[in-house]
């Protein structure tokens, strides 16, 4: 099912809950109940927008300059408010896809989904205005949610779904260490809260395991193996729930 259609599906009651995103949500005019808002995007710095966007060379640099023009994307009904909130007449069009390249040819503008904007830089776009910001939600139909065991399971649900995303950045690390160098190798290791630390049977060594960002692994582990620790080993994790 097309992310595009659960949003109605779930508004009409035919779906008790779906993931979509907001913009489709809005799209559809879907009232729903938000259970989670998953977040999909690579970066904060980065979120998912639907942005106007025109030809590099275009005289168009203000959404007031619309007027008039045509417009083409897929997201129709929430282009046009976005256009009609800002006084703004113009003909908006439905597109099936490689909306980019309509651009001057066919159409004078586009409204387009973009993350980093690198399509649009390819295709000798740029943007002149955000129209909203959006993420992936786990949405609910308001009688479905209605019903205790049903708001229960999808509670659970949401556990799940937002655990694995949040595991997705994060590795465990688990290491062996002599008891007198736990100190050294505690003043470097992150963690979530503390790392775990266990004693070796029968010896002067402990184990220390710990959850921390990708991202550090690749400059943690040497620094670990220069500070003394031995039989490192980093593991993925499926599921990371505070």
């Amino acid at each position: 099912m097309r992310a595009q259609e659960i949003p109605r599906y779930v508004h009409e009651g035919v779906l008790d809950a779906g993931i979509s995103g907001l913009d489709w949500i809005m799209e559809n005019d879907a009232d729903v109940v938000e259970v989670a808002d998953l977040v999909y995007s690579k970066s904060t710095a980065n979120p998912i927008r639907l942005v106007i966007a025109v030809a590099e060379d275009s005289d168009i640099n203000d959404v007031k300059d619309l007027n008039g023009k045509r417009i083409a994307t897929e997201l129709v009904n929430v282009t046009k408010k976005y256009l009609s909130d800002n006084g703004v007449t113009a003909a908006v069009e439905f597109s099936w896809g490689a909306t980019e390249v309509k651009v001057p040819q066919l159409v004078d503008a586009i409204a387009d989904i973009t993350e980093t904007g690198s399509s649009l830089r390819a295709n000798k776009l740029r943007i002149i205005a955000t129209i909203l910001e959006s993420t992936t939600k786990l949405h609910a139909n308001r009688a479905a949610w209605g019903d205790p065991w049903k708001q229960n399971k999808l509670r659970n649900i949401s556990v799940l779904l937002e655990g694995a995303l949040r595991a997705r950045s994060k590795v465990g690390l688990k290491m062996n260490v002599q008891e007198t160098l736990l100190d050294k190798i505690l003043s470097i290791l992150p963690a979530m809260k503390q790392p775990t630390i266990s004693r070796l049977v029968g010896s002067d060594w402990v184990a220390i395991e710990t959850i921390l960002d990708e991202l550090q692994v690749r400059e943690l582990i040497p620094a670990l193996k220069s500070a003394g620790a031995q039989d490192i080993i980093e593991y993925p994790l499926s599921k990371v729930i505070p």
